[in-house]
């Protein structure tokens, strides 16, 4: 059932047809970009589940047989995401190779990475940004290094990409945020650190982990708003002000007030 609703909303970008949905547009777009980068044309109605795909090309978006294909390899990359991060976090190689093969033999993983859905796009953002974290906790000792800017940025990027996928992300939000806390009240504890290289630890965080992520989150639906400039079936959603922008409404070009 997932798969028909997000597949039809990756169609909906291909052709330009405005839309309504809960979840915020980035997973979606990402659909769209993968079927039309691989020459999927967005005409497969998607109308119940089971509906067969014949003569479409539906694999970019998909990817059942090649991992390398979108939502499969974003599935796939987990697998190194989970190695990582338990390595940085135990030094243990026992214990990472573990955990990568928990997950490369996960049915549910493998299963959701297998279908059109947000929930592959989602666990790589998500997994993303926990290592980011755990990879820029690594470089505390040498702060404002390049290493340690490019993690605390990637981190960020990670969070904004997590939310825009599913408002879930806040919980991986929530863990960051409480990490920097506490990373924060620890620096506060060192008087050995002066109180300008405090605030600039705090003003890097302001600008890697909330502005950083509020500005792509942002960017994110001007992208959304200027790619689906038809009417479609999101249009009674919104003001008659709005619709008068969409081509093919009714209410095109006609002046509507404020």
């Amino acid at each position: 059932w997932d798969e028909t609703h997000f597949g039809k909303m990756g169609s909906y970008y291909i052709n330009r047809t405005f839309f309504f949905d809960v979840h915020p547009p980035l997973g979606k777009m990402l659909i769209g970009l993968a079927g039309y980068l691989s020459g999927y044309d967005g005409t497969f109605p998607f109308q119940k589940p089971g509906d067969r795909y014949e003569q479409h090309n539906y694999m970019g978006m998909r990817g059942v047989r090649l991992s390398r294909l979108f939502c499969a390899f974003l599935g796939s990359c987990l697998v190194p995401f989970a190695y990582l991060t338990v390595l940085e976090l135990s030094k243990s190689l026992p214990a990472a190779l573990l955990t990568a093969f928990i997950i490369i033999f996960d049915t549910g993983c493998i299963t959701l990475s297998q279908y059109i859905l947000l929930d592959p796009i989602l666990m790589f953002f998500l997994m993303g940004a926990v290592l980011s974290m755990v990879k820029c906790n690594s470089c505390a000792d040498r702060p404002f290094s390049a290493s340690w800017w490019f993690w605390l940025s990637l981190t960020g990027v990670n969070l904004a990409g997590a939310m825009g996928v599913k408002f879930v992300g806040l919980f991986v939000v929530l863990l960051v945020g409480l990490n920097t806390i506490y990373d924060l009240w620890d620096l506060l504890g060192n008087l050995s650190l002066s109180l300008v290289m405090l605030w600039k630890h705090l003003l890097a965080r302001v600008l890697c982990l909330i502005l950083l992520p509020l500005a792509l989150y942002t960017a994110m639906f001007a992208v959304h708003f200027t790619v689906l400039n038809k009417s479609g079936p999101g249009d009674g959603f919104f003001s008659s002000a709005f619709q008068s922008q969409l081509i093919g409404n009714n209410l095109h070009n006609v002046s509507v007030p404020e």
